[in-house]
């Protein structure tokens, strides 16, 4: 069941989702060279728990650190550690989920480790776009698939890359994942209407190889890449349904 927001539920979210933007753009400015992921958690733990908040994914079913690390053809779900050192010419994403008072707050964002090939930035870019345009298009009334899948997939295509089926979006602030499920492709299965008071990310992951698969590695559990070692980037924001469009929470 998807759960509409009372007034003082958007309230408490919204904090929690600007403290979640407000550590990504802490994290970011420690993002090159010879910085290691367990470093970018360690600070990210800190900023979080110095603001009287819970980092969300500690101990999520047996995720270990307070935030993911996801490395070139890491997906998503990267587990920070001592051992991986950011190289130039990397693009790591950060992804950042808090817990404020009992409501949580998700953002992500990719980012370029000091000079990255031009291939890599139109990734980047174009995965930026995706998120862009699927918000600029939300509206109640619409259906959440003609504002997101439908417009996102075409995107894609068009520059010869992939979208991670398999995962998507979710409702969110009341609990970490809530319902709807959103899809970041086109499925006329979907047949969810935008309302007034819900509340979701939309967090697309494209990767920079056509009919790109991904594999997950049993070794932690966690850690999702691409088959064939490509690229893969990932932008995310936590989105509030108004009366007349949206408002995204995670941005400052």
């Amino acid at each position: 069941m998807i759960i509409i927001k009372t007034a003082e539920q958007i309230e408490g979210i919204r904090k929690s989702s600007k403290l979640a933007a407000e550590t990504l753009k802490y994290l970011s400015q420690f993002v090159k060279p010879g910085v290691s992921t367990e470093k970018l958690n360690e600070l990210g733990h800190k900023f979080i728990t110095d603001h009287k908040a819970i980092p969300a994914p500690l101990n999520y079913n047996g995720f270990t650190k307070s935030i993911c690390t996801s490395i070139n053809n890491v997906v998503c779900h990267g587990i920070p550690c001592p051992n991986e050192i950011l190289k130039e010419g990397d693009i790591i994403n950060l992804d950042i989920t808090t817990i404020l008072n009992g409501y949580f707050g998700d953002v992500s964002a990719t980012f370029p480790v000091g000079k990255i090939s031009p291939e890599a930035k139109d990734l980047i870019d174009t995965t930026r776009k995706c998120l862009n345009d699927s918000i600029k298009s939300l509206k109640p009334g619409k259906l959440l698939n003609d504002c997101v899948g439908k417009i996102i997939e075409p995107i894609v295509k068009k520059k010869n890359f992939s979208i991670v089926r398999e995962l998507g979006g979710h409702g969110v602030g009341i609990h970490f994942h809530e319902e709807p499920f959103v899809f970041h492709f086109n499925t006329n299965q979907e047949k969810v209407i935008l309302k007034e008071g819900m509340i979701f990310t939309i967090e697309p992951m494209i990767n920079a190889s056509p009919n790109c698969q991904i594999t997950f590695d049993r070794r932690d559990g966690w850690t999702i890449r691409t088959l064939d070692c490509s690229l893969s980037a990932q932008f995310e924001h936590t989105i509030l349904i108004t009366k007349t469009g949206s408002e995204i929470l995670t941005k400052l």
